[in-house]
């Protein structure tokens, strides 16, 4: 399911639980809602808002780190790119053929990693001839002096690095956060908004500090989900590095 489509359906359900909570504490009798009754209620809730606001900030952090390591590794990707088309234009005309299969495969993976449709998905099996050929390039590559030898050597391994470094973006599209966390943080705020409306007085104040709560927590899920998939969400990671990479080999 969409992330932000998601993220709106949880702030559906959590305002409709607040308007249920809002019906049920109408209906309840009075000892129900005694001083002491508030109290207890009042110490259950707080201990699940501390779990669930634990769970939160650890969720966060750590699509935030996935956030953060694939867009080292784009960034890595590009540094390689640049690195490798001045070792192949260092090496000669004879490798004229090589940089220009390079592009085209930089020009591909960067299709396929950002697609320049709106909206469009990350292919997530895309093909990997244009690197083989890439690879198979370099290694037809003849030196004819120890210049040439060590260049030839240094290309083969940086186009296998950037080879690694593409499976490896592919291989942590899957999501990294389990599904049962988040399921167990929906029904834990679930638990606490239907336990807030039972205790606010029922007016129009407390109604719209809940609501803006749900909306809030919502909000928070989304980033986690996005930034737990930063290649095919809405917060995506920056093609500018990539952009700029491809440029080099134009010159």
């Amino acid at each position: 399911m969409n992330n932000a489509l998601t993220a709106l359906l949880l702030l559906a359900v959590l305002v409709g639980v607040v308007l249920i909570g809002r019906s049920v504490r109408r209906h309840l009798p009075d000892h129900h809602l005694s001083p002491d009754s508030k109290d207890a209620v009042k110490l259950a809730m707080g201990l699940v808002a501390t779990m669930t606001a634990l769970l939160l900030g650890l969720l966060v952090s750590s699509a935030k780190g996935t956030y953060d390591t694939q867009r080292t590794e784009v960034i890595q990707m590009a540094s390689k790119i640049t690195f490798l088309n001045r070792v192949l234009k260092a090496y000669g005309p004879e490798a004229a053929e090589a940089r220009a299969q390079f592009r085209a495969a930089v020009e591909s993976a960067v299709q396929s990693l950002w697609p320049r449709q709106e909206g469009g998905r990350v292919d997530s099996n895309p093909s990997m001839s244009a690197g083989d050929a890439v690879y198979a390039a370099i290694e037809q590559l003849s030196p004819h002096d120890e210049v040439q030898r060590a260049l030839k050597a240094q290309a083969a391994t940086l186009a296998v690095d950037l080879g690694q470094l593409r499976m490896l973006l592919l291989a942590q599209m899957v999501p990294s956060i389990p599904r049962a966390l988040l399921v167990s943080v929906v029904c834990w705020l679930l638990i606490i908004f239907l336990g807030f409306s039972l205790l606010a007085p029922p007016n129009a104040t407390t109604t719209l500090a809940l609501v803006a709560a749900a909306l809030s927590v919502a909000g928070a899920v989304f980033l986690i989900m996005e930034l737990d998939q930063p290649l095919g969400g809405l917060i995506r990671i920056s093609s500018q590095p990539m952009i700029n990479a491809l440029n080099q080999l134009a010159r």
